[in-house]
């Protein structure tokens, strides 16, 4: 018999399915910013974005994923360099890639159980 998948699990699984969507739009607003071609408007969708990929993460148990988003939200508010801005985005997107893989790997792999 098969190993089932903890009602956690599951849940992080149904969340984990949304993003990457959500990961093709942020990727995309980032190289406008680069581009200098992004308006204010999309770079507040950014943070809006990740804002809620950082509380769905926190709220499922999802430290690595909440914890890049927060930042990533974080460094789309701040002033400074726009060159600076972007390579930090560019950064931690790239993070939150490597996060959301091991995520990934952790929801869908079953539990062992210590009997």
């Amino acid at each position: 018999m098969a190993p089932k998948l903890t009602a956690r699990q599951q849940s992080q699984l149904s969340f984990l399915q949304t993003l990457p969507p959500k990961f093709s739009r942020i990727k995309a607003i980032i190289e406008q910013m680069a581009g200098m071609q992004a308006d204010e408007t999309a770079v507040r969708q950014l943070a809006r974005m990740l804002d809620e990929m950082k509380s769905g993460g926190q709220a499922l148990g999802i430290g690595p994923i909440a914890e890049t988003a927060g930042l990533m939200s974080t460094m789309s508010r701040r002033g400074g360099g726009h060159q600076m801005k972007v390579r930090g985005l560019r950064e931690l997107f790239g993070s939150l890639q490597i996060n959301y893989e091991g995520a990934l790997r952790a929801a869908t792999t079953p539990e062992r159980n210590e009997e």
